[in-house]
């Protein structure tokens, strides 16, 4: 082979294989949030969707949030032990007091099966509906997942949907029909995926995606020979 299109393959290679690695190791995301909700829903209370993109569960011993202040242990996340794998769970603000409300707003009579609801509380960490971000940092107050966002819709009132499980400033807004957004049962101006998301990757699909690459590494070595 060319050497000038080996090492190009070469870097290509290596470029993807340290994506997939990064990504594989980015756990959790938040990958839905709604700062509108303490003051345009019945709930009364701001939310915000956390989910385990990895192969296995992760405890949330110690894990806290705070918002746009980016300040460990400030807001501690309560009532959810673990995530499990490909798991989304809801954090409302609050003393745990809001689920019920959370529920019957969403869901009507019943929340779907295997539905985890948590809380937080803290000085200081309502989301605001002007712009704000959602950070989420573990027992060793080391950050784990992080998003900004800017003013929220005013009237239908969509979370802001992160599905894809990025890190950083997100603007996307639910829509019904994608990524399992629907109209809350009992508001139709709420629109939201809470618990369930379409777009990450399942931990499977990732450790394909590896493999896949570390294929495409030795094929290349193979042609250098």
């Amino acid at each position: 082979m060319n050497p000038l299109k080996q090492r190009s393959l070469s870097a290509i290679t290596l470029a993807l294989l340290a994506a997939a690695t990064l990504s594989a190791h980015a756990s959790v995301a938040v990958t839905e949030a709604a700062p509108w909700s303490s003051g345009n829903s019945a709930v009364g209370a701001d939310w915000f969707e956390l989910t385990n993109l990895g192969p296995t569960s992760i405890s949330l011993s110690g894990w806290s949030m705070d918002d746009n202040s980016a300040t460990p242990g400030v807001a501690p996340l309560m009532s959810v032990a673990s995530i499990a794998a490909g798991q989304s769970v809801i954090f409302i603000e609050g003393d745990g007091s809001q689920a019920a409300s959370f529920i019957s707003t969403w869901f009507g009579s019943a929340a779907p099966v295997g539905l985890a609801i948590g809380h937080y509380s803290g000085g200081g960490v309502g989301l605001s509906t002007g712009g704000d971000a959602v950070n989420i940092f573990d027992a060793s107050s080391s950050l784990q997942a992080s998003v900004s966002f800017g003013a929220s819709a005013g009237g239908p009132f969509a979370s802001f949907d992160n599905a894809a499980g990025l890190n950083g400033d997100i603007s996307q807004l639910s829509v019904v029909g994608a990524n399992g957004a629907f109209v809350a049962a009992h508001d139709a101006q709420e629109i939201g995926s809470p618990g369930a998301i379409a777009a990450v990757p399942e931990p499977a699909s990732v450790a394909l995606m590896l493999a896949g690459l570390g294929l495409v590494g030795a094929a290349a070595r193979r042609r250098a020979r």
